[in-house]
């Protein structure tokens, strides 16, 4: 049996170890109330009794995964800067360029239906940006090295 003082001042009990747990449970005693358990001298919080203290333990802390960097884009921006660097010397950019477009798409999508489990936008959107610049470059120097050929300018100026 438990005596405790009130918010107001007054005391009240003896009151059951059950009754007292109602009270914590409802809000009408925390664990700053003071209590003094029968046969025991002072009075201390309610907090102190090993009987109580479950009731006023924090909660369990939920400790959430830190947000992962999305691989795709992550790949996509890798596939990016290899096209624009290969795509002055050889092959256009090809195939680095398209897969940096592909990967770089996908991942920019996951990275917004993941609802900020998953970081990696500004990769994304490098790598889209990388891919698509090294894509239009090798069209361009496509057409010029095509137009500036001196068989093909030959076969174009020829008369039928």
């Amino acid at each position: 049996m438990y005596r405790i003082v009130g918010a107001d001042g007054g005391h009240y009990g003896p009151v059951s170890a059950e009754a007292l747990r109602r009270w914590i449970a409802e809000g009408r005693a925390s664990g700053q109330t003071l209590a003094q358990a029968e046969g025991t001298p002072g009075w201390r919080p309610l907090a102190s009794f090993p009987e109580f203290a479950h009731a006023f333990a924090p909660p369990p802390l939920v400790v959430s995964a830190p947000p992962k960097t999305n691989s795709l884009a992550l790949w996509g921006f890798i596939f990016g800067v290899i096209s624009v660097t290969c795509g002055c010397c050889c092959c256009y950019g090809f195939p680095f360029n398209l897969l940096g477009i592909i990967f770089s798409t996908i991942g920019w999508t996951q990275i917004r239906a993941s609802r900020g489990r998953e970081t990696g936008t500004a990769l994304a959107v490098a790598g889209l940006v990388l891919s698509l610049l090294s894509f239009v470059l090798g069209v361009v120097l496509m057409v010029l090295g095509f137009a500036l050929h001196p068989h093909h300018a030959h076969w174009q100026f020829r008369r039928w």
